[in-house]
């Protein structure tokens, strides 16, 4: 009988059910299936409820990067990652900012936006004009959908609303904009814009089709800024080409590209770690990088008067302390416990920090003795255990690869051939 994946009513099976049909339809083996039903710190009841059709977890290792100091204050920063190097460099580059008094971050107020997409409305200027005068009737109106948040001080600020030309012709867009306090924000921002809409549409005249969040946070940024002291990092030539670096990457999308996927390294990683949405986050940092028309850098470098380095880093920080996993997860919350954040504006600045860090790692990398020699050692255990080294093989293994500088799992095989033979 042919195999498909056409399966009815796979949604109503239990966690097991849906394993035995995936074990029969990929032919996998005890031992694999064994694998998948390991759930770690979470029951399977509690991983059904989180998603859908589930069978099982996916682990990834969790790390700590040490000597964090932000704002004077001593951080241990959970990072969940499977790259090696990562946690090491985020450290080490830690370790180097202390130098100077470690990172200063800020962040402003955690605003996100709500967007309502407003189409046939017949004379777009006069409905922004509309919309502005019952400004506060919808915004009466957006706050009455979560009272608590606003007893915390926050909900629905302000409106802004914009006319844009589309292939389907001028839409007016609404933006409601809704302090999120400690929340990510998602659920309370669409519950809003979807409750003004009818209000909207009666004012207007127009139809709201779209009503949701966007994950652009151009209102809620964290920002961090850190001194790197040339005698720490390796000398003045060390400043310089770690700043030749960050031009290259000003100037040219390809190298911009891998230079912000370096951040977020260090930033998606502590996202994970605490529960918070990985996705929202690379979205809306890699939006920010295009804010303005062209692809750039979220970090920037440059040399003081002493000729020490200073770099910065600016990005959208969406992260909540309440609600998703962050508040389901039990190592989330652990994580939470581990990082000692009080508010989710406090997080985003670690995570700033963090990004920073990493970025300022693989430039350093990058412009010394080249990103391959930080990475092959850690890159090179993971080979030898490929290539199916024991525990007292793994470092004869790893002491050769580096050596002959042909980190390839054929390579380890024949060391490993030579050496039990």
């Amino acid at each position: 009988m042919s195999k498909t994946s056409q399966i009815s009513g796979f949604y109503k099976l239990t966690p097991d059910e849906r394993l035995k049909i995936i074990k029969e339809f990929a032919n996998l083996g005890d031992g694999e299936v064994k694998a998948i039903q390991s759930t770690g710190a979470l029951a399977i009841e509690q991983v059904d409820r989180m998603i859908e059709n589930v069978i099982g977890t996916f682990d990834v290792p969790l790390g700590i990067a040490t000597n964090f100091l932000i704002n004077g204050k001593d951080y241990l920063i959970p990072m969940a990652i499977e790259e090696p190097s990562v946690v090491a460099a985020a450290s080490n580059s830690a370790k180097m900012a202390r130098v100077k008094g470690g990172f200063e971050a800020s962040s402003t107020e955690p605003v996100m936006i709500g967007q309502i997409q407003l189409v046939d409305v017949e004379d777009v200027t006069k409905a922004k004009e509309e919309l502005q005068s019952k400004k506060e009737e919808i915004l009466e109106l957006a706050n009455q959908q979560d009272p608590i948040l606003v007893k915390f001080g926050g909900g629905a600020k302000d409106i802004d609303v914009k006319v844009i030309d589309t292939i389907k012709g001028p839409m007016a867009i609404i933006h409601l904009l809704v302090d999120c306090r400690d929340a990510m924000g998602a659920n309370a921002v669409n519950t809003m814009a979807e409750a003004v809409s009818p209000l909207i549409e009666e004012i207007t005249g127009g139809k709201a089709l779209l009503r949701i969040i966007s994950n652009l946070a151009v209102f809620r940024l964290a920002r961090a800024r850190a001194v790197f002291s040339k005698d720490a990092i390796g000398g003045e030539e060390v400043v310089d080409g770690i700043i030749n670096a960050y031009a290259f990457a000003a100037a040219d999308p390809y190298r911009c590209a891998t230079h912000n996927k370096g951040i977020m390294n260090g930033i998606t990683a502590v996202v994970l770690a605490t529960g918070n949405d990985t996705r929202a986050i690379e979205a809306g940092a890699h939006s920010y990088a295009a804010f303005r028309g062209e692809y750039k850098p979220l970090t920037s470098y440059e040399k003081n008067k002493d000729r020490d380095l200073v770099g910065s880093i600016e990005i959208p920080m969406a992260v909540g302390l309440i609600g998703g996993a962050t508040a389901i997860h039990p190592v989330a919350k652990a994580n939470v416990k581990i990082l000692g954040v009080k508010t989710a504006s406090e997080l985003g600045e670690v995570m700033a920090a963090v990004g920073l860090a990493q970025n300022f790692a693989a430039l350093r990398a990058l412009a010394t003795e080249g990103i391959q020699r930080g990475h092959m050692s850690l890159h090179a255990r993971n080979i030898a255990q490929m290539a199916g080294a024991k525990e007292n093989e793994i470092d004869r293994v790893v002491e050769r690869l580096v050596a002959e500088r042909k980190v390839r799992v054929d390579r380890a095989r024949e060391i490993l051939d030579e050496l039990r033979g």
